[in-house]
């Protein structure tokens, strides 16, 4: 599901894929008693506004199943999340920008830290530092890519 969910990206009108991460095995957050995440982190280059951008993310993760009832962080067929845009710092009821926690999940970190090493994250600081700082988790890089 997770290539399914980078091809929709790639399919987005006036935005280009630009790059994406090698995929995350780790555990789940939140319930437990569900199988463990595959994660991945894309970097699109969009002339889409955040708004209308986090609203296509929304249509893609509908189109492959998703249904947002049911426990926070429970099963769920895709997650597309909108962690930057810019230096854009956002508290706007929808659309919080950068992404909350994006700073202390290791599983996203590190997928970003692959495409953009150098990146910081506004408010936080550089992506390579906060990655050092997550606390211990169960994460592997798949060998299988996209």
């Amino acid at each position: 599901m997770v290539c399914a969910g980078m091809d929709a990206l790639a399919d987005l009108p006036n935005t280009y894929l630009d790059r994406s991460s090698s995929l995350y095995h780790s555990a789940p957050m939140g319930v437990m008693t569900q199988p463990d995440f595959i994660n991945a982190v894309c970097r699109v280059m969009t002339d889409l506004d955040p708004h209308t951008l986090l609203g296509h993310l929304l249509a893609i993760e509908e189109r492959y199943g998703r249904v947002r009832e049911g426990p926070k962080w429970g099963p769920r067929t895709l997650d597309l999340d909108l962690l930057l845009y810019d230096e854009i710092v956002s508290t706007a009821p929808t659309l919080v920008l950068p992404h909350p926690g994006l700073h202390e999940r290791a599983f996203v970190l590190y997928p970003l830290l692959e495409i953009e090493p150098v990146l910081s994250v506004p408010g936080h600081g550089p992506v390579a530092e906060l990655a050092a700082k997550c606390p211990p988790m169960r994460l592997q890089r798949l060998e299988h890519e996209c």
